[in-house]
């Protein structure tokens, strides 16, 4: 058996429209999924091994934010490198596509402080 290879393909929904995509629906589906956001958001600092995002996610299991990283490189948003050494290393860093994506996620933590956990500034 391949373990290479995902079994199932992940079509987005919006490239299977008759017509024109919604950009917002489009963008919603790529970082869609409990604990892609708040990777993104912890890469925005700069590259984390695998181990050190999984600890500033919180209750996150492995498998999870594992699936979800690779969601997010097959997506363009984050890049993986492995590096060929025992114990091994692999890090996630954001590409360009990923950068781009910061401002969207400091307002949405921005909006999170002010009308979810009730921080606004006074």
């Amino acid at each position: 058996m391949d373990t290479n290879k995902s079994a199932t393909t992940r079509v987005a929904r919006f490239e299977t429209y008759e017509r024109p995509a919604c950009p917002v629906e489009a963008a919603l589906e790529i970082i869609s999924g409990k604990w892609k956001g708040v990777a993104l958001y912890h890469l925005a600092d700069g590259t984390k091994r695998f181990n050190e995002l999984k600890r500033l996610c919180g209750t996150v299991t492995q498998r999870t934010l594992t699936k979800q990283l690779r969601e997010l490189e097959a997506d363009g948003m984050v890049e993986r490198t492995v590096y060929a050494v025992v114990p091994p290393k692999v890090e996630y860093a954001l590409t360009q596509k990923g950068q781009a994506a910061i401002p969207i996620l400091m307002a949405l933590r921005d909006w999170g402080q002010a009308n979810v956990l009730g921080e606004a500034d006074a």
